[in-house]
């Protein structure tokens, strides 16, 4: 049986989503630590922190054309995966290895024009994600710290290329609220699964699903306990001693227990479309927003 070779309109719409620029929500990560700073109103910071999207941007979908061309076998065996563009036969394996090493010099080459420091936090990122492609994937719990780690460096990334200091909470409540939302996602992709778990991916048949909400307990309240932690923190060093830190804590938890409950649900395997889907969950964030917002540029 021959099939035909697909349309240009096809191919380019193919290569369009296996770049995934619905992912790309993650990478606004390197907004957090110059909004959190309270310097997002200097041009000269907000230029950077631009530019270290389009960076983060680039590198992830370089990584995403390299895991699915690695991937294709297995993601054809997958319920959705096998739509993927590569794997449903759309875009030629060997093109998205040279469309993901044209995004690699981009990205490589951006960063450390950007600033030294945030290039290596885009090697130190590259280097993550070919490993974990290559072997963390496939073991268990380092699995799962690997993608969290991934989240993390989208932080610290944003702190490297504005040249701001990285605050030793605010590393420990984006660790936690990471490993939170890939144990999420975890037990997402293994609810979705179900009895195909373990020959799709080994690793989720180990997950029990009682470990798993193990594990989202721990990490949720850590997310927590540290962010308020952070929050009284911040008020106590803030000039005016802004109650608006602690007054952040009542969003930031209704945000953490709805997307708790989204989980309990089963919806937690594409995380970016979660999100973005739930209006709870979305005027929590905006009001968190609000509320830190005015607490740093207020004081």
């Amino acid at each position: 049986m021959t099939t035909s070779a697909p349309s240009r309109s096809s191919l380019f719409g193919g290569i369009v989503r296996e770049l995934r620029p619905k992912q790309w929500v993650k990478n606004v990560l390197v907004f957090a630590a110059p909004l959190a700073a309270g310097v997002f109103d200097n041009r000269d910071t907000d230029l950077r922190a631009l530019a270290a999207f389009g960076c983060f941007c680039a590198a992830a979908s370089a990584t995403y054309l390299i895991n699915d061309a690695m991937d294709i076998e297995s993601d054809r065996l997958h319920p959705v995966k096998k739509n993927r563009p590569m794997a449903a036969g759309i875009v030629p394996v060997g093109l998205a290895y040279v469309l993901a090493a044209i995004l690699l010099i981009v990205a490589i080459g951006g960063s450390f024009l950007l600033r030294r420091d945030f290039g290596f936090t885009i090697l130190t990122y590259l280097a993550l994600t070919t490993v974990y492609s290559l072997w963390l994937k496939h073991v268990p719990i380092l699995d799962i710290v690997a993608v969290a780690a991934g989240f993390v460096l989208r932080a610290i990334g944003g702190a490297t290329a504005t040249g701001l200091p990285i605050s030793e909470w605010f590393f420990i409540v984006t660790s936690f609220g990471a490993l939170f939302m890939v144990t999420g996602k975890r037990a997402g992709e293994r609810s979705d699964l179900g009895d195909d778990a373990a020959t799709i991916r080994p690793t989720l048949a180990v997950y029990s699903p009682q470990f798993l909400n193990y594990l989202k307990a721990v990490f949720s309240a850590g997310t927590i306990i540290t962010y308020c932690l952070w929050a009284f923190a911040s008020a106590q060093e803030s000039t005016n001693g802004s109650v608006l830190f602690q007054l952040s804590i009542v969003p930031f938890a209704i945000a953490i227990l709805r997307y708790a409950l989204l989980l309990e649900e089963g919806k937690g395997a594409e995380p970016e479309n979660l999100v973005l889907s739930d209006r709870t969950l979305l005027l929590a964030g905006a009001l968190w927003a609000i509320v830190y917002g005015w607490a740093v540029y207020a004081s």
